[in-house]
């Protein structure tokens, strides 16, 4: 708990209280995982040493600390009555539906604005190369520090995904500043020659909850 988004533990809580209510309560499988962790997940995947499919560093929202796995067989309500609680605290299951037999069915991330960034690529504005899911995980490990492998620049991917969640349109979350993140920098009111100090201030504004 203490590795995940403050906005992700408020939520941990809220699930928790709201199990606790019914007579039941929350039991975590895994939460946050470092870029060694992920590694390790990706590697015991590919080598069959687990079924569940794990990306490589850089495409899970458990290395932004925004994701967490459930004990299914310990929380004591029906899955779908889980959906249920968790969806209202601001929870995203992975899956289609609220089947355990699925995998995967365990999984639920907090998005928070990072969902933004989702959002964005889905509606074609970042290109086909990198799914929205794995541009979003890319946002939420960038916004915590963590290393990020797939971008040449980590500042620069992080003032994309910024601009993103703020609502402005930088382009693919690619860590190079063309003229299309220039132009969303300027809409947003940044200055390029110190923006990572402006933006963090404006996140911080927009999305106390995630900062606090």
């Amino acid at each position: 708990m203490a590795m995940c988004t403050p906005d992700t533990k408020a939520a941990i809580n809220a699930v928790e209280v709201d199990l606790t209510a019914l007579g039941f309560g929350l039991r975590l499988s895994d939460l946050f995982r470092s870029y060694d962790m992920q590694k390790e997940a990706h590697a015991d995947y590919v080598q069959g040493r687990k079924k569940a499919y794990s990306p490589p560093p850089g495409g899970s929202m458990h290395e932004a600390g925004r994701a967490m796995d459930i004990d299914l067989s310990s929380i004591g309500v029906s899955l779908t009555k889980f959906w249920e609680i968790a969806q209202a605290h601001g929870f995203f299951p992975i899956v289609s539906k609220p089947d355990s037999g699925m995998s995967e069915s365990w999984h639920f991330d907090c998005r928070g604005s990072h969902h933004q960034v989702y959002e964005y690529v889905r509606a074609g504005k970042a290109g086909v190369a990198v799914p929205p899911y794995t541009q979003m995980a890319y946002s939420g490990i960038l916004a915590i520090g963590i290393t990020l492998d797939a971008v040449p620049s980590q500042d620069n991917a992080y003032i994309q995904a910024a601009l993103i969640r703020l609502g402005f349109d930088p382009g693919r979350i690619d860590g190079i500043i063309g003229d299309r993140t220039k132009g969303a920098a300027k809409d947003a009111g940044i200055d390029l020659e110190n923006p990572i100090d402006s933006l963090g201030e404006a996140l911080r504004s927009k999305f106390s909850k995630e900062y606090a």
